[in-house]
């Protein structure tokens, strides 16, 4: 089994994540920011990955510590359960309709960290979520993950849209992405021979 445990204490946030790349889309994910525990059950859900969350923040100064830290507990719990990265698909891509909305979303499990975030939210929340630190989400994640991360919002309106579909988006694409290819199970899918 493909599974991982982080435990992450610091002196902003409590987070223990587990994570099973072999899933069927299982979650229990508390984190105290209600839409992001909705965008967190989503990536579950369609990536087929199993995924416990649970953070005690310091949500009494805002929201920021409990964004960015869910994102690299989650990021670094992927990168463990990876392992080697031995026989995987390694690239995943998806494009997410939601009703007015079309977000594609592209990524490499390469070892080399990079965001590209192309997504315009115009309003300030999403429920009591602050809209401006949702690119850090993504960013906290790939660069834990170890993960190159194309984000892009083709068209919409809907903010609430806009965001599920990237988070839609990113689940499809590691759903790929993780997935062990039958004709090379016994390799890393690089050149160098490792990623």
């Amino acid at each position: 089994m493909r599974t991982a445990s982080i435990t992450r204490n610091t002196s902003e946030t409590a987070i223990a994540v587990e994570l099973n790349l072999d899933g069927t889309g299982v979650y229990s994910v508390a984190t105290g920011i209600g839409f992001l525990d909705h965008m967190l059950e989503q990536l579950s859900r369609h990536s087929l990955i199993d995924l416990t969350v649970k953070i005690d923040g310091d949500l009494h100064i805002d929201q920021h510590h409990t964004t960015e830290d869910s994102g690299i507990a989650i990021g670094e719990a992927l990168a463990k359960a990876l392992g080697d990265k031995k026989g995987i698909t390694r690239y995943g891509h998806a494009y997410a309709p939601m009703d007015e909305t079309l977000t594609r979303v592209a990524l490499d499990i390469s070892g080399r960290p990079w965001t590209v975030w192309k997504v315009d939210l115009k309003g300030p929340r999403l429920g009591e979520w602050d809209t401006e630190l949702i690119e850090h989400w993504f960013q906290s994640f790939a660069q834990a993950a170890g993960i190159t991360l194309h984000v892009e919002n083709l068209y919409g309106t809907n903010q609430h849209h806009i965001v599920e579909s990237c988070y839609k988006g990113l689940a499809r694409a590691l759903r790929t992405a993780v997935e062990i290819d039958p004709r090379k199970a016994d390799s890393i899918p690089s050149t160098k021979g490792m990623l």
